[in-house]
Formats: structure tokens, C-alpha cells, sequence
């Protein structure tokens, strides 16, 4: 169990993943013995220079910004939480989570080998996520243990491993400008729907790239990304904030803002209290507001240094293990590698996501008067790290009309299909909890209907032909003159 538990731990750890993956690449290619330990570390510096700037981003700016929101406009309802589940599955399903996703990880690499999918799948606590999801699914409901759980649960991990990136890849190699990486996040119908939405535009005499939009002589500083990102969440936080405050003031009485000056400050250090954010040093709205939007900005910039990190020493370490273990593989790599891309696009998606989250929760709103549905809250997070995402893809095919209408796609399907999941999960006993990236709920939802049908047995069966069949469709299907 001591072994196993290290081996968890190396595996579900991104940095330590993908540096010994770039280490297996260098050493496949013959490389000196200083090239190898540096490529190595570089790439894990690389990705735990990422992995801070996400923790910064999420802890000084996105956090306290969801929370604030929600009770701006008093929203009542569910936030997804992929970590909501894979907790509990961690603590029930720990050993099941983990054979899951080793086997997984194993097969990952078979079904690039020998299907025309060609993807090892990189961004590891996703993984595990998924892992978790599939083993509380399969073996939750008692249809599936042992060696039965683990080899089914396998399949499926493995098989969306390579699928996800496969259907991305079609507008992330317009993204990138090349096919030498792939991107490995489990959103990707959402990243693949604002590709799709974005190319409704494709053909816009005058389309233009977020990143060429032209600035007046006077603005031509909002080139500068950090800059531009920065000024827009602050007065994005700003309006927010401002209206959370004054809400609550109103809540209390007009005649508390007329007695008392100070009376926002006060309410905001109520507030603060309330949602325990922010620093205990900064007591005015207006300053949090501020710190919280350039906080934002920071937490992008140690991101894109990050990857740009990652993508120097990957893709070369890479070409060890594509052209000797899995020729013509691609290292799909986490979502935030498509920032450095499309700077611009990476906030105009997020705000494009997150309206087509509002939109979507008054629709669900009116749904609830019909029928009872789960009222999904637009999460910050997902919305942002997928919501940017499926801006860059939105970008990349329709330029900045295609960057909004797929980020405002993306945060309708967000909002959809977590809501059609949590029945799924009602039922295994995780009531209120649902996954928030796009391929989790509909895995979640397919599999979680299944298990209703099926038994042990054929229920294993389904997961093993779901796997093989890429392979005997390479084998049996016709090959292309040039294959993507």
C-alpha cells in the first residue's frame, strides 16, 4: 500500500508526470546526460510555475469574485465542483480510483499506438478526476468490483483519453499553427462546440483576430496583455463589488448609508466576513476591488510564463517517445497551454462563458417552473480556465465574433449538462454534486445510464468493445492518403 500510495502520488502530480515523461523522451533520443536532467527540470519548473499561477488566480481573485457575485444578484443554486465528488471517491473508492487510473494510463499509450488517435493524454490530476468519476459510477451502484471495475473503468479512461484531444485537435492545430501538441482537458466537447460555433463566421469579410484588434493612437497600451486583462477585471470587480455592497446596505436600510459615511466600507467588512476573502488588511471595497482585478492579471501572467516554459522543452523532449515508442504520437497538454496563443481571447471567452451561464440559469429558471431541474450558478473557475479556452478555439475559427459567440456557447453547454448529470449522481448518494467540465458530465451521463440497464457482466462488455473499437476501425476502415 506504501508503494501504491507513492505511485498515486507521482502520477496524479503534473509537474513530476510530465517531467518524467520529457526525461523517457530525452533518453529514448540519445541526449547527453546534462540535456536530460535540464529538459527535465525545466519542464517540471515549467509546470509548477503554471500550476502557481493557477493556485494565485484562483485564491486571490477568482474565489472571492464568485462569491461576491452570486450575492450581488442573489443567485440560489448548485455550483459544479469537480472536487466535490472525487473527495468523497477518494476516501470510498481510493484503490479502485487509483488501479483506474494506472490501467488507464496504460492504455492511453496502447490505443495511441494502434488507433489513428494518436494522444498521450499529460494533464494528470484531470486523470485522476476522471478516474474517480468512473469508479464511483461503475462500482457505486455495485455493478462493478475487482478486476472487473478495473479493467471496464481502464477502457473507459483510456478511450476518453485519446478521444477528447482527437476532437479538439481539428481547430487547436489552427490555435498553434502547428500539430506537434494536442490539448489535454477533459472540456473538450465545449472547446470542439465553440470551434464549430466560431466557424459560423469563418467566412466574415471582415473578420479579425482578437489579437489584431486596432486600439486609437491614445489606447494603443491595451496591446499589452497584462494591461489590457488587468484594466478590464477591474472594472469588472469594480461594478461588482460596488453592487454586493450596496445590496447589502439597501438589505439593511437606506437610512444606514445617510448615518454612517463609512457605511460601504462597514458592509464590506461584513461581507468579508461573511465569505471569508480577502486579506485582513484591506478593509475598502474599492482597494479589494482594484487588488483583486490585478490580482486576476498576475495570476495570467504566471501562467503564460509557464507554459511558454513547458512548450520550450516538451514537444523536442517529446520526440523521443513519438518516434520510438508511439510514432507520430502528440503530448496533450493542460488547458492553459492555449492561452499564449490568443491573450485577448482568453478574457473575452471568459466573459463570454460566464453571460452564457447567467443566460443559461434563467433559463433553467424557467424550466423549474415546468418540471424540476437543477439550477446550475455559473462557477468562476470552470468559466474561466474552460471559458478561455473555448475563446482561443472561438478565435482561432471566426475571429473575434467567433471568439464571443463560442465562448457564449461554451457557457450554455456548462450550465446544461451538469444539470442533466446530477440526477446521476442523486442517485449514487452524492445529492447537490455534479462535474463541471464538458466531458465529465457527458461521460457522466451516458455511463450513468447505462449502469441502469445493463449488468455486470454486459456492463464491462460495453466498456471493453467501447475501447478496442478505434483499434479494429484502424485496421479494418480504409487509411487516408494523409492522416491527420
Amino acid at each position: 500500500m506504501a508503494v501504491l500510495e507513492v505511485i498515486i502520488n507521482i502520477l496524479s502530480t503534473p509537474a513530476i508526470l510530465v517531467g518524467l515523461l520529457a526525461c523517457l523522451g530525452l533518453c529514448l533520443q540519445g541526449k547527453p546526460v546534462e540535456d536530460i536532467v535540464k529538459g527535465t527540470l525545466k519542464t517540471i519548473v515549467g509546470f509548477l510555475v503554471l500550476s502557481a499561477g493557477a493556485g494565485f488566480l484562483v485564491g486571490n481573485s477568482l474565489t472571492g469574485f464568485g462569491q461576491i457575485f452570486n450575492y450581488a444578484f442573489n443567485m440560489q443554486g448548485v455550483v459544479p465542483n469537480n472536487e466535490a465528488v472525487v473527495a468523497d471517491a477518494l476516501k470510498n473508492f481510493g484503490v479502485s480510483s487509483a488501479v483506474i487510473m494506472a490501467v488507464g494510463m496504460v492504455l492511453n499509450i496502447v490505443l495511441a499506438r494502434f488507433s489513428r488517435m494518436r494522444y498521450i493524454f499529460l494533464t494528470g490530476h484531470h486523470t485522476l478526476y476522471m478516474a474517480c468519476m468512473i469508479a464511483v459510477i461503475l462500482g457505486g451502484a455495485g455493478h462493478l468490483e475487482g478486476w472487473m471495475l478495473y479493467l471496464a473503468g481502464g477502457c473507459l479512461l483510456g478511450f476518453i483519453m485519446v478521444l477528447s484531444p482527437a476532437y479538439c485537435q481539428v481547430t487547436f492545430r489552427k490555435v498553434t499553427g502547428s500539430d506537434s501538441v494536442a490539448l489535454g482537458h477533459l472540456g473538450g466537447l465545449g472547446y470542439w462546440l465553440a470551434g464549430v460555433v466560431g466557424r459560423c463566421f469563418a467566412n466574415d469579410p471582415h473578420r479579425k483576430s482578437t489579437e489584431e484588434i486596432n486600439f486609437p493612437k491614445r489606447l494603443i497600451f491595451l496591446r499589452d496583455t497584462t494591461v489590457s486583462i488587468g484594466l478590464t477585471m477591474v472594472i469588472l470587480f469594480l461594478v461588482v463589488t460596488g453592487i454586493a455592497v450596496a445590496r447589502g446596505i439597501l438589505t439593511e436600510g437606506p437610512a444606514l448609508l445617510a448615518a454612517d459615511p463609512k457605511a460601504f466600507d462597514a458592509q464590506f467588512g461584513a461581507l468579508k466576513g461573511l465569505m471569508n476573502i480577502g486579506s485582513e488588511t484591506v478593509n475598502n471595497w474599492i482597494v479589494w476591488a482594484i487588488t483583486g482585478g490585478l490580482s486576476f492579471a498576475g495570476g495570467v501572467y504566471i501562467i503564460l510564463s509557464g507554459v511558454r516554459l513547458i512548450i520550450g522543452e516538451i514537444v523536442p523532449a517529446f520526440k523521443g517517445i513519438a518516434d520510438k515508442l508511439v510514432p507520430g504520437a502528440k503530448p496533450a497538454l493542460d488547458c492553459p497551454v492555449a492561452f499564449t496563443y490568443a491573450p485577448n481571447a482568453v478574457t473575452i471567452g471568459f466573459i463570454s462563458s460566464f453571460v452564457g451561464g447567467i443566460v443559461g440559469l434563467f433559463i433553467l429558471g424557467g424550466l423549474n417552473a415546468m418540471i424540476p431541474v437543477a439550477l446550475i450558478l455559473p462557477g468562476v473557475v470552470p468559466h474561466f480556465f474552460c471559458g478561455a479556452t473555448a475563446g482561443v478555439f472561438g478565435n482561432a475559427e471566426g475571429g473575434v465574433k467567433g471568439c464571443v459567440a463560442g465562448g457564449f456557447a461554451h457557457g450554455l453547454l456548462i450550465t446544461f449538462l451538469p444539470a442533466i448529470c446530477m440526477p446521476v449522481f442523486n442517485a449514487l448518494g452524492y445529492t447537490g454534486a455534479t462535474f463541471s467540465d464538458a466531458d465529465f458530465s457527458w461521460m457522466g451521463i451516458v455511463f450513468g445510464n447505462i449502469i441502469n440497464y445493463a449488468n455486470g457482466s454486459l456492463l464491462m462488455l460495453i466498456c471493453v468493445v467501447v475501447y478496442i473499437a478505434p483499434i479494429l476501425y484502424n485496421f479494418l476502415a480504409p487509411k487516408p492518403k494523409t492522416q491527420a
